[in-house]
């Protein structure tokens, strides 16, 4: 049986928010119908992220898919790869070893797919919550990063429990509906279906 091992970015520092980090990622994954088909590293930093990738790649395990998960950080230009971008932005080249399937984006990142599920959103932050501050984007990877925080600083303003990352951030991955993001997102759509062919 073949596995994939997901190196991410992300997952703050300390034990506490890598098990939380886990804990999320594991979530979601169960949710989308994939439990037990990824082994989820922590990466930590981006450049630290990709330096593990490709030492895996460059090991090669017999029956482990090693692969890349991080934020793309801005737009991805229209007709380009992950590579293509992963180059353009941090200068990464893609591993010889490297297939096109191995790299995946949150585009533009991991707090754009919360804005793919109003409904856990408003489960998770209570009846304070204000969905009218996150508009109806029509493409939501378009939408810069400093929007998106924005708006989920407004939505929760009012509430007990604020958007934040970390602790908050990892427990509404585990709770918002993978469909709903794969349907609003391409590129999680793209990581969903490599994991699916497994």
């Amino acid at each position: 049986m073949v596995r994939a091992t997901l190196y991410i970015e992300g997952g703050g520092k300390g034990r506490d928010l890598r098990a939380r980090f886990r804990e999320g990622w594991n979530k979601f994954f169960k949710s989308a119908g994939l439990d037990g088909k990824t082994k989820l590293v922590w990466g930590g930093s981006r450049e630290r992220t990709f330096h593990l990738f490709d030492k895996a790649i460059s090991e090669g395990r017999p029956g482990v898919v090693p692969l890349l998960l991080v934020d793309s950080e801005d737009p991805v230009a229209a007709g380009h790869t992950v590579w293509q971008h992963l180059s353009a932005s941090d200068g990464w080249q893609q591993p010889s070893n490297a297939g096109d399937d191995q790299a995946f984006l949150m585009v533009q990142f991991m707090e754009t797919w919360f804005l793919a599920d109003g409904d856990a959103l408003r489960r998770y932050f209570g009846t304070r919550f204000r969905q009218n501050a996150l508009r109806k984007w029509p493409d939501l990877e378009a939408v810069p990063k400093p929007v998106v925080l924005n708006a989920l600083a407004r939505a929760t303003a009012p509430c007990t429990k604020r958007y934040s990352k970390g602790k908050v951030s990892f427990e509404l991955l585990g709770q918002i509906d993978p469909a709903r993001v794969e349907a609003a997102c391409p590129h999680a759509e793209a990581l969903l279906n490599r994991l699916r062919k497994l």
